[in-house]
């Protein structure tokens, strides 16, 4: 039964956050670290079974601040690692999420978000962590955030999140939902000779030879397993290529500007999106997670109605799409915002459209999805 069970593959009805799990293992996560915090505990649970019957590690911590810690230990230490929390949990990793993007270490937070602020609503959605994800931590980088619409996507994007992270060597975030985490459907799980898995980039150079932190043209740095003969030193302080401490104005932008650059000239590997009804549209919904599944509705009902609305899916938030917001504005009417928050990813919309096309959003604070009618109103209004 264990050997069948490790290598789960084929359709099963599951809900979304034991997909995550199942992800995360495909893509050949083997060390987990977490702290129970609903509604992302189903994740750490699954993972709890599943490790160890693929000789992985899981452990419960003592917090998320040292979860988030000991996956990026895990990571240096030769293992593909992630961790999940929620809303309050989320809050506690971000000091140590900015440690994993100052040492560059490969590594997955997904965010079952509920509703806030402080504890909230443990047991109802929400979308309201989304700029947090963008700027939660101090000090200047760029992050890649993810935000999955069903189980299925769940599943296809933690697989995604490992190999972003491998391929850009830096931590990836999937913002998922309650909804998301808790709906149960079908998930088909391909065989592992069909997945395409991205490997570390582990360096060909001997000790001695290697730089922790040096980097080419694609301004990705390679990696090395801590324990296998390479003198390394990482530390969160601004450092050189050596991975030693430099504490000057000089060193900071250089470091600071690969961190950013290295995300921003890769956005167009990075950023993906689902575009529907756009080649007629004059009102473009934008939306993600839950959301986007009743947007979906509400623009059926706009098109049902003669208005032409369409809708653009953000399934990488962060980068976020500026470019792709900037061309539809010089097109269409307006745009309709449609997230679980009083106005986040809105802003970026907004900022982006530049005054081109009106801005709209549908605020909801949480604690369930919106009413595909009240969306259709704002749409009614926008096409004004």
């Amino acid at each position: 039964m264990a050997e069948d069970r490790r290598v789960l593959t084929g359709e099963h009805f599951m809900s979304g956050d034991h997909a995550c799990a199942e992800g995360g293992l495909a893509a050949g996560c083997s060390f987990f670290a977490g702290y129970p915090i609903t509604p992302s505990t189903e994740i750490a649970e699954r993972m709890s079974e599943r490790l160890p019957e693929v000789g992985g590690m899981f452990i419960q911590m003592e917090d998320e601040l040292g979860s988030m810690n000991a996956i990026l230990g895990a990571a240096w230490g030769g293992w593909k690692s992630m961790t999940c929390t929620s809303g309050p949990g989320f809050s506690l990793m971000m000091e140590n999420l900015g440690l994993g993007i100052v040492l560059e270490t490969p590594t997955v937070l997904v965010n079952i978000q509920r509703g806030g602020p402080s504890t909230g609503l443990p047991t109802l959605p929400g979308q309201a962590d989304m700029m947090q994800a963008r700027w939660g931590s101090h000090g200047d980088y760029e992050i890649i955030a993810l935000a999955p619409n069903s189980p299925q996507e769940i599943f296809d994007l933690t697989v995604r999140a490992f190999n972003l992270a491998e391929e850009f060597r830096t931590p990836v975030l999937v913002m998922s939902d309650e909804c998301v985490g808790h709906m149960t459907e079908k998930v088909v799980i391909p065989p592992k000779d069909e997945l395409e898995i991205t490997p570390r980039r582990y360096t060909k150079k001997k000790p001695g030879e290697y730089l922790p932190f040096d980097f080419g043209e694609d301004e990705i740095p390679e990696m090395v397993t801590a324990g296998d003969g390479y003198r390394i030193h990482i530390t969160g302080l601004t450092h050189d290529r050596r991975g030693y401490p430099v504490i000057n104005a000089e060193a900071q932008d250089w470091m600071v500007r690969h961190l950013i650059n290295k995300i921003l000239k890769n956005k167009h590997r990075i950023i993906q999106l689902e575009e529907i009804n756009l080649s007629d549209a004059e009102v473009v919904l934008v939306s993600y997670g839950i959301s986007s599944r009743v947007a979906h509705r509400a623009m059926d009902l706009a098109r049902e109605d003669g208005i032409k609305a369409g809708m653009l899916r953000l399934i990488t938030v962060w980068p976020f799409c500026d470019e792709k917001i900037r061309e539809l504005a010089e097109r269409v009417k307006a745009f309709v915002t449609v997230e679980m928050n009083m106005g986040q990813v809105a802003l970026e919309v907004e900022r982006c459209a530049c005054g081109k096309a009106g801005t709209y959003l549908v605020p909801h604070a949480g604690g369930e999805v919106h009413n595909p009618d009240d969306i259709y109103q704002v749409i009614k209004e926008a096409a004004k």
